[in-house]
């Protein structure tokens, strides 16, 4: 099973995600967060392969979860989903451990998120 974890503030933008990626891998397994603290736990409890990660949630910002997450579980692929699109912000997204960066604002961004999950999907298969 292929375990990606949705932390994302706006519920119908993350229903929305959740419904595209099981309606294109029906076998996945989504967990959904609306906030860091939340994001926190559930990465504790349910180790996902793959976090789809907003970084303007309620509390800590997504960089400060994506730093936190990765110093403890550096294996899990974090693909940072943003409408702050500027050059320093994808720095700061890198900075904080990212291992991808996709604006909400690219008109692809839906067919960037989906091979994401196809390259971590292939990369775990190969490491299996």
């Amino acid at each position: 099973m292929f375990n990606t974890l949705l932390v994302e503030d706006n519920v119908s933008y993350r229903q929305t995600l959740s419904d595209v990626l099981h309606l294109h891998f029906p076998l996945i397994s989504v967990d959904e967060a609306g906030d860091g603290k939340e994001a926190l736990n559930k990465v504790e409890y349910r180790r996902p392969d793959l976090i789809i990660m907003d970084t303007q949630l309620p509390g800590e910002n997504g960089l400060y979860i994506t730093k936190e997450i990765k110093r403890v579980y550096n294996g899990i692929v974090v693909v940072i989903l943003t409408s702050n699109c500027l050059p320093e912000h994808r720095q700061q997204a890198f900075q904080s451990g990212a291992d991808y960066f996709i604006s909400k604002e690219d008109d692809f961004w839906m067919e960037n998120i989906l091979a994401r999950v196809i390259d971590v999907a292939l990369s775990r298969v190969k490491h299996h």
